[in-house]
Formats: C-alpha cells, sequence, structure tokens
C-alpha cells in the first residue's frame, strides 16, 4: 500500500492552525525524511480573528520541526496577497474587514466568500507566484487538507482523496488527541473532545450559536469586531448586513451574555467548511 504522506510532485500543505492539520504536516516530514520536499510549501492564511494561541501554535510548530511555513494575508490588490510573519501578523481582523469593504456585504452560511478570498485564493495566488499553479486562482486542487477518517461528511466533498491523506490513513480525532499529548508542546485551546472550540476565527459564524455564546461570555471583547462589522450595514438587504440572519446580531448576543446562557441549543453542531482543525 502507498504511503498517502508521502509527496512525488507540486505540493501545498494547508496549515489551518489547528491540531490536525499539524499532525498532517508531522505525518508528511515523517514521510519524507524529516523534512519538507523542494517541491512542497506549508502555508497559514491569517484572517486576522485567529486567537493568539493559534498564530504561536504555528510559529512553533515550524520551529521545532525545523519547517517553513509561508503566512499569507488576503490583500484587496491585484495579486490578492501579502506574505507575512508572526510578528507582523495581522491581529485585529485587517485583511477580513478589508474583503467585507470590498464586496460591500457580509459572508453567510450561503455565501462563504471569506473561505474563498482569505483562504483558498491568497494560497492560489502565491502558489502560482511561484510557477506552481497554471491559473489565478489555481492551487486548491493541489492543496492538501487536515480531514479525518471520522469526518466523512466533509471528505465526501472532496473529489481527489489524495489530497485528504489522514483520510485516506484512518486517522481519527482520538489519534490526533493522543499524538498531542505526547509531544514536548502543543495548541494552547481547549480540547473538547477532539474540537477546538476556540480554533479557527474566534467567533465564526459558523460556529453553534451556544459555542459563540460562550465564546462571548469568557472574553466579551471577543464580540467587538463581530458588532462592528454588522454595524456597517454596508447591504442594501438586510440579509447582507449581517452574518447569520436566523440569529441574533452580535452585539445582542454580547448583551445576552452578561445577563443569560442559555439562548441556544447547546446541541446545535458547527458548519463545517474548509478552514479544518
Amino acid at each position: 500500500m502507498s504511503d498517502p504522506f508521502k509527496i512525488d510532485s507540486p505540493t501545498c500543505i494547508s496549515f489551518s492552525g489547528g491540531r490536525t492539520s499539524a499532525y498532517m504536516l508531522w505525518r508528511v516530514l515523517q514521510s519524507n525524511g524529516g523534512t519538507l520536499p523542494a517541491e512542497a510549501r506549508v502555508c497559514f492564511a491569517n484572517t486576522g480573528r485567529e486567537d493568539e494561541a493559534t498564530l504561536k501554535f504555528v510559529r512553533d510548530c515550524a520551529v521545532n520541526w525545523s519547517v517553513p511555513i509561508v503566512w499569507l494575508e488576503f490583500r484587496d490588490t491585484e495579486e490578492l496577497f501579502e506574505v507575512v510573519n508572526f510578528e507582523t501578523a495581522s491581529r485585529n481582523g485587517e485583511p477580513f474587514e478589508a474583503l467585507i469593504r470590498k464586496r460591500n456585504y457580509l459572508p453567510n452560511p450561503v455565501t462563504r466568500f471569506c473561505t474563498i478570498d482569505l483562504k483558498i485564493r491568497p494560497i492560489g495566488r502565491y502558489l502560482r507566484s511561484l510557477g506552481m499553479a497554471e491559473t489565478k486562482t489555481e492551487g486548491e486542487n493541489m492543496s492538501w487538507v487536515g480531514m479525518r477518517a471520522d469526518e466523512p461528511r466533509r471528505a465526501a466533498k472532496i473529489a481527489d482523496k489524495s489530497r485528504i491523506p489522514l483520510w485516506s490513513a484512518g486517522v481519527t480525532k482520538e489519534d490526533v488527541g493522543a499524538f498531542w499529548r505526547a509531544q514536548p508542546f502543543d495548541l494552547e485551546l481547549p480540547n473538547n473532545n477532539g474540537v477546538t472550540m476556540h480554533g479557527n476565527c474566534d467567533l465564526c459564524f459558523l460556529k453553534g450559536g451556544a459555542q459563540v455564546l460562550s465564546l462571548i461570555a469568557e472574553k466579551p471583547s471577543r464580540a467587538v469586531w463581530w458588532a462592528k462589522m454588522e454595524a456597517l450595514t454596508l447591504a442594501s438587504k438586510p440579509s447582507g448586513a449581517v452574518f447569520r440572519s436566523d440569529r441574533p446580531s452580535y452585539s445582542a448576543m454580547a448583551k445576552f451574555a452578561s445577563d443569560q446562557s442559555d439562548m441556544f441549543d447547546p446541541k446545535e453542531e458547527a458548519i463545517s467548511c474548509f478552514c479544518g482543525d
């Protein structure tokens, strides 16, 4: 049986900044002599709304494993991206806000342009600048993403299963959890039964309502940026002026979080997307 982590052609490891994608990177390194092959790149696309612990984890993976990780951010320019690093990376949602102002409306569960424009396209454009992709937006079809064997609904959306080596190798969240418990460093965010509630964009609208409310109650300042974006009322249609029309605004949730704790069904599941864990 061939090794799904062996790289023999131009490949991009899409690193979300979570434990699963970091484990995928480690497996790639182990299957390729302990180093990143010359024809491979590791890319982390920062939206500016990631937790500081996520940024530190990306930096720590690069340092501890001696692997170069390219940090990218969306820019409203012809290139669509800028290469940054841990010190210069945005921390106040600047790339995300620039995209929202360019689009003149907010992303939502149906029109999730944030994933495409903040992550997929900047990575694709970066790869094209290196001659690794032939078209302006190509790149996602050569990117490996961290989807595990216990995520069948997400994996079903990927036609080319070679892009999801963890799925091919039968890796589960238990495997990922066991790996990180044995490491000298880890992502300093809570692991709740294999789910990092604080991961990716801090209050992503695809997260369950109870989860978002809990995160706001834990740290009220998290809601400030999201409420600010909804207060812009950029779109002509009301549904385009909020991240979700089927739940209260972020400002309303922030107010509610200071007084209550059961606005949403705690069993509501998050909506999966490219961002991953």
